[in-house]
C-alpha cells in the first residue's frame, strides 16, 4: 500500500532545471507545502538568484546551486555540498532535460547526442545515486520524480535522440521503483512521468496530434506533485498516450505506422519546431 504524503513540513526538496519553467513551478509547490528546505539546481545563475528572491520569505529556507547536470563532477560536487548541508532530499525531482529535434543524421555528436544522453537519462541516474542511500537508510517516507516523456514510449521523426534518452529513464526509472520495493526499502517510492507536448518554450513550434492538445504547464505540475505525494508509479498525460501505447502494442508495425503518420499526425508533429530560442 502507497503511504501518501500529506505535507512536506519538515522536508527537504531538490529540484532540478528549477531556475525557470515546470522546475520553476515545483519550487513554487514545495513552498506552498511547507518544505522546510527547497534546493534549486540549474546551470542558469542568473534566473537562480530571480527565482530564489521570488520564493523566500514564505517559510522555506530556499538554497540554490549552479549546477551542469551534463557533467558528473559538476553533480558530486553540488550533491557533497547538499549532503554537508540540509542533508538528501526527502523529495527529489529530476526534471532538468533538453531537446533536439531534428533528423539524427543532423545532430552534432557533442553538443546534440552527448549533451541529450547526458543530461535527460545519465544525470538522472547520477543525481539519485548521489542522495538514494542515505535515503534508504535513514528510513522515512521519501519520494523520487523522473520526468521522462511520451516520446520513450513511442518512435517519432525528428526526435529519434531525445526519444532514446526519454526511453531510457522510463526503464531505469521503473526498474529503480521495483527494486526499492524487492529490496524491502518501500519507504521510497519513485515516479516516473509521461508526458505529451507541453506548453513551454522548450517545445515552441510542435503541433499537438489529434485529440492530444498541448498541456497546459500549471495543470502538469500539479497533477505530477499529487501523483508524488501519493507515491504513484508511472503518470502519463493525456490519456491518448495511454491510448497509442496501447495501439502500439496490439498493430503490425505497418497498420501502427498508418495510424500515427495518417490518422494521429504523430509523425508530423515536429516538422514546425523550433524549440526555446
Amino acid at each position: 500500500m502507497n503511504q501518501s504524503i500529506g505535507t512536506l513540513a519538515g522536508s527537504t526538496v531538490l529540484i532540478t532545471g528549477a531556475a525557470m519553467g515546470m522546475g520553476r513551478m515545483y519550487a513554487d509547490l514545495a513552498v506552498r507545502d511547507h518544505a522546510s528546505h527547497v534546493i534549486l539546481w540549474d546551470i542558469n545563475a542568473e534566473q537562480l538568484e530571480k527565482a530564489a528572491a521570488e520564493l523566500s520569505g514564505q517559510g522555506s529556507e530556499i538554497h540554490t546551486q549552479v549546477v551542469d547536470v551534463g557533467r558528473l563532477e559538476s553533480i558530486e560536487a553540488a550533491a557533497s555540498q547538499v549532503r554537508s548541508g540540509a542533508g538528501a532530499p526527502d523529495v527529489l525531482i529530476n526534471n532538468a532535460g533538453i531537446i533536439r529535434g531534428k533528423y539524427f543524421w543532423e545532430h552534432d555528436q557533442r553538443t546534440d547526442i552527448a549533451a541529450t544522453m547526458n543530461i535527460n537519462a545519465l544525470a538522472l541516474m547520477h543525481i539519485t545515486r548521489e542522495f538514494l542511500p542515505a535515503m534508504i537508510e535513514r528510513g522515512r517516507t521519501s519520494r523520487i520524480v523522473n520526468v521522462a516523456s511520451a516520446a520513450g514510449l513511442l518512435s517519432n521523426p525528428r526526435m529519434s535522440v531525445y526519444s532514446s534518452s526519454k526511453w531510457a529513464v522510463i526503464g531505469w526509472s521503473d526498474s529503480l521503483r521495483l527494486e526499492l520495493e524487492q529490496a524491502g526499502h518501500r519507504h521510497i517510492k519513485v515516479t516516473t512521468f509521461c508526458p505529451s507536448y507541453i506548453k513551454t518554450g522548450m517545445f515552441e513550434g510542435v503541433r499537438g496530434p489529434l485529440l492530444t492538445p498541448l498541456l497546459e504547464p500549471k495543470a502538469v505540475t500539479d497533477r505530477v506533485w499529487q501523483a508524488m505525494k501519493d507515491g504513484q508509479p508511472m503518470l502519463m498525460m493525456p490519456w491518448t498516450v495511454k491510448l497509442s501505447t496501447a495501439l502500439r502494442g496490439v498493430l503490425p508495425v505497418a497498420a501502427w505506422d498508418v495510424v500515427a503518420g495518417r490518422v494521429f499526425g504523430v509523425y508530423k508533429s515536429m516538422e514546425h519546431f523550433t524549440g526555446r530560442r
